[in-house]
């Protein structure tokens, strides 16, 4: 089964900015979207972005849209979240995931495979 790794997590400061990553490995020609979700303290996971792997076309939630950037190296296998301009109410638990089927989703049931996520903490 597929395998993802994030990384990059960490503690900053409103308006500043972290970049995280997601690597993953085995059968990853089977994944045909890549997404970043989030889960802050009492709250449900909810959808940040996602690329689709076979072009450039790139979704966001609405709360994100102008501040983060999601990209790929399909030669590594690698997805990114570029975070800008963060906000305390971003601070959460990222999470990488992949879609197998067709059709971008910012769903949670829409991925099957998942990282074991990294914490985003963003200070006022």
């Amino acid at each position: 089964q597929v395998q993802l790794v994030e990384s990059g997590g960490g503690s900053v400061q409103a308006g500043g900015s972290l970049r995280l990553s997601c690597a993953a490995s085995r059968y990853t020609t089977s994944i045909r979207y890549m997404g970043w979700f989030r889960q802050a303290p009492g709250k449900e996971r909810e959808g940040v972005a996602t690329i689709w792997t076979g072009g450039s076309n790139t979704y966001y939630a609405d709360s994100v849209k102008g501040r983060f950037t999601i990209s790929r190296d399909n030669a590594e296998n690698t997805v990114y979240l570029q975070m800008n301009s963060l906000k305390p109410e971003d601070t959460a638990m990222y999470y990488c995931a992949a879609r197998l089927l067709r059709g971008y989703s910012l769903n949670v049931g829409g991925y099957a495979y998942w990282g074991q996520g990294t914490q985003v903490t963003v200070s006022s």
